[in-house]
């Protein structure tokens, strides 16, 4: 875990994964911490780059000042954008449950230049009413978070899943009990002030919906209105699953979020990929300043040779998501040291971007001396450890 000052408070992530790698931000529902995310890592690690962040007064993030007043979607997405910019991606795929996902609406509002994709769950346009969170807000300053855990908790996951494992509410309760009191009320009062009705159409942010069939807090009639408010945005309601499907099914939920995550690239065949898509790529995997300097060198005789490489060696092979990149990494590097072209540099560096391992690299060179020769593989030992790869013996 590591922590960002943002406008004077600490707030406490994690960035995990290659540089390389397209940028996922996940943001956690009210009273959780960033760990309801834990279970769905594994999976999303080999294509992507995770972020995930406490909100104010949660897990180990600083609890919200009194002297900034009251909290807003505003600021909670301020926050978002500014862990972003420190993890250095102009543009991500953003990922919100319950509070997560209003989150996600305000960026969707306010700042859709910045988003790949959005996926929203659990959540709503309008959750609950004003009476409702404002009477939450006062009993947590009266009896506190710990008195009423065992009343907040169970709602969060079906009957049958707490029934099965009973040990799974009561963790959670203790982690709630741990929230700082003023700042979950605070957020309670702007769930209750929040309305984006009317608000988030005008955007071409790919945006999918999903809820639980038994979530008392955000019903699929509250997620079908959402989906009305995107044009009849796609939602998949969980037969059996309540408000936190990160936890309840993680396994199914990640398995959906990585089909909503891929680049659809169409029919390839019939009408290839956009220049758009192999340049966002291209940046990602080599870095801006590199493409900068690459177009800023290109030609009338080169720029059609540029936009070409762009669209379809970045656009329909590493937008691609049948291999992850860091396989398509092994195999570039492979086969560029076997030939011994002079991009084996560039690739060197890459590799290290998109968090290859010295032993993974080992073994692609190693494969060159038997399969490609064993002078090209010297000449590739030799070009990476002048790159830094490698450990001094003495």
């Amino acid at each position: 875990m590591a922590f960002l000052d943002v406008n004077g408070r600490s707030v406490a992530y994690r960035l995990l994964g290659a540089e390389a790698l397209p940028l996922v931000v996940l943001a956690h529902p009210l009273g959780m911490t960033q760990a309801v995310w834990d279970d769905l890592l594994p999976a999303l690690l080999p294509r992507y780059r995770v972020l995930t962040w406490d909100l104010p007064g949660h897990g180990a993030s600083a609890a919200w000042p009194e002297s900034e007043g009251e909290i807003t979607p505003a600021s909670l997405a301020s926050e978002a954008l500014a862990l972003a910019d420190h993890a250095g991606a102009s543009r991500f795929h953003f990922v919100g449950t319950s509070i997560g996902g209003v989150v996600g609406q305000q960026l969707l509002m306010a700042h859709p230049e910045r988003l790949l994709s959005a996926t929203l769950t659990n959540t709503g346009a309008v959750i609950g009413n004003p009476d409702l969170w404002n009477t939450r807000a006062g009993r947590v300053r009266q009896e506190g978070l710990a008195a009423m855990a065992g009343e907040i908790v169970p709602r969060w996951f079906a009957p049958a899943l707490v029934e099965a494992q009973p040990a799974l509410a009561e963790g959670w309760k203790v982690q709630m009990a741990r929230t700082d009191g003023e700042s979950y009320a605070r957020l309670c009062e702007m769930l209750g002030r929040t309305d984006f009705t009317g608000k988030l159409a005008g955007h071409d942010v790919p945006v999918h919906l999903l809820g639980g069939s038994e979530d008392m807090a955000t019903p699929p009639a509250t997620l079908e209105v959402l989906a009305k408010e995107y044009g009849e945005a796609p939602l998949d309601i969980l037969a059996d699953i309540a408000h936190v499907p990160s936890v309840e099914c993680p396994d199914d939920f990640v398995q959906r979020l990585l089909g909503w995550l891929t680049a659809d690239l169409g029919d390839v065949g019939e009408q290839g990929v956009p220049y758009s898509t192999g340049l966002a790529t291209r940046k990602q995997v080599l870095g801006e300043e590199h493409v900068a300097r690459a177009s800023a060198g290109a030609t009338t005789l080169d720029a059609p040779f540029q936009q070409m490489i762009t669209r379809l060696a970045w656009g329909e092979l590493w937008s691609n998501d049948d291999l992850t990149r860091r396989e398509r990494s092994m195999i570039t590097t492979g086969i560029l040291a076997a030939l011994g072209r002079e991009e084996l540099e560039l690739h060197l560096k890459t590799a290290r971007r998109i968090g290859l391992s010295e032993a993974e690299l080992r073994q692609v060179l190693m494969h060159v001396a038997i399969y490609g020769g064993v002078p090209a593989a010297n000449h590739a030992f030799a070009l990476a450890k002048k790159l830094g790869w490698g450990e001094s013996l003495g």
